[in-house]
């Protein structure tokens, strides 16, 4: 005889344990098909109950207290309905427990697609998916829905930015893509969603932020990283691949660097300055085998340079920290020199920013600000389209693969659109008979008369 009783938290906690290896079932009278099970280790699970066709069903809900009888009871209904459809949950639950995580179809597509095709930027991408997809690692992909992905890509854009937000959003539509091909999902709920709007960045290094940046890499301790920096804007190659610079890949006699391969996924032949050769000359007679620039790491490559960087930042703030507080503190050249270079950048820095601050200074608008490594390479093309170079030419020169991306440097430098528009002015004026743009006034004046 069946055990009927209302389902209240004080009924189902009152109920007794049976005997070690023992199962006690209770029904509820409000839902005849939601059932109690406890075993003998105190264990209480919630159950539907039904038969189908000659098989009895059990649905687990799940346990007590952690689910509550009004929680169960909500759960019971959506179980039961989905019975009153026609369909098996049992089977369909069945189905997703076999069913592939996206942790598992991630790894898959590593193997499958990611790793054959020659993709360079496996850790990359191995290490956004820990960062930003992990809380999905062992999700099944059934379960995952456009709002999910929808509600990912918003808080990413917010929280951390715009960028990351739309990288996201590309590799996990890349990786439910290859799902399909595969017949592991029928649908891409990644597809259908607008990326974030992105402006290109437009930083560079201006003309009298030259001086001071090349003072700044040549003072780097770290020759490596001095290098490397030097090489990265001269050559204006991308990052990755002037870190992975091989010597096997430099012409001397042609002064030529070939990247098999870049971020584009095509070659790349990259032309050396005097200047650029002169550095991997004298870095050849150091080392001429492997990678230009060794590093320590499993890689065998230098591979984050962030701590370099920020020292180079860090000296041109102490430079122009020195001459702002050297004038006001009327220090002497030999003494606004020596304090330039410091034994202790750090040490330095605090001091003077302290300094500055005593007299009103805001030391954070000091030195060069906001560049970032990757704007080396916008820099060469900067200075290019200053010197007279075509978009045609900068592209090439920087292995845009399509003129898009180069037409950043038609906006960089006004100088030569104000001299040219200076030049059509003059004609203008020229051609009106007026010796100057002040006469462009008095001519309604002169008309009228």
């Amino acid at each position: 005889m069946s055990k009927r009783i209302k389902f209240t938290k004080a009924a189902l906690s009152a109920l007794p344990i049976p005997a070690q290896g023992k199962r006690e079932t209770y029904y509820d009278k409000e839902r005849p098909k939601l059932a109690l099970r406890i075993t003998g280790a105190g264990t209480r699970t919630f159950y539907v109950i039904k038969r189908l066709d000659s098989e009895m069903i059990w649905i687990k809900l799940g346990t007590f207290p952690g689910m509550t009888p009004e929680q169960a009871g909500a759960e019971a209904d959506k179980v039961l309905g989905v019975f009153a459809a026609g369909t098996n949950p049992a089977l369909a639950k069945r189905a997703l427990k076999g069913e592939h995580t996206l942790g598992q179809l991630f790894e898959e597509y590593l193997e499958r697609h990611a790793i054959p095709h020659g993709r360079k930027t496996i850790e990359d991408m191995r290490a956004n998916f820990r960062r930003y997809l992990g809380q999905w690692q062992d999700r099944k992909l059934s379960t995952i829905t456009k709002t999910d992905v929808q509600k990912l890509h918003g808080k990413l854009g917010r929280e951390i930015g715009a960028h990351t937000g739309n990288r996201t959003l590309e590799l996990l539509r890349a990786i439910l893509n290859k799902g399909i091909e595969w017949g592991y999902v029928k649908k891409n709920p990644a597809l259908g969603i607008t990326k974030f709007k992105l402006h290109s960045r437009e930083r560079f290094l201006f003309p009298q932020e030259i001086p001071m940046f090349f003072r700044a890499v040549g003072e780097e301790s770290n020759d490596v990283i001095r290098d490397y920096l030097l090489l990265s804007i001269l050559t204006g190659a991308r990052q990755a691949n002037v870190l992975s610079m091989r010597w096997e890949q430099i012409e001397f006699d042609r002064a030529e660097w070939r990247i098999p391969e870049t971020k584009n996924g095509e070659p790349q032949t990259v032309t050396l300055s005097p200047e650029a050769l002169d550095i991997l000359r004298r870095r050849k007679r150091e080392a001429d085998a492997g990678y230009v620039f060794t590093g320590t790491g499993k890689h065998g490559h230098l591979l984050n340079p962030k701590k370099g960087w920020t020292r180079v930042l860090e000296r041109t703030e102490l430079y122009r920290l020195v001459e702002v507080v050297g004038e006001i503190e009327h220090m002497t050249r030999e003494e606004i020199t020596k304090a330039s270079k410091p034994e202790s950048l750090s040490a330095a820095l605090l001091d003077y920013r302290e300094r500055a601050k005593a007299h009103g200074i805001e030391p954070g608008t000091l030195g060069i600000q906001d560049l970032r490594i990757h704007d080396l390479r916008r820099t060469l093309g900067s200075w290019q389209a200053r010197t007279g170079a075509s978009l045609a030419i900068i592209g090439k020169s920087l292995g845009h693969k399509n003129m898009a991306t180069t037409l950043v440097y038609a906006r960089l430098d006004l100088d030569p659109v104000r001299a040219s528009v200076n030049m059509a002015t003059a004609a203008m004026m020229e051609a009106a008979g007026l010796k100057q743009a002040a006469e462009v006034t008095q001519i309604k004046s002169k008309t009228a008369a």
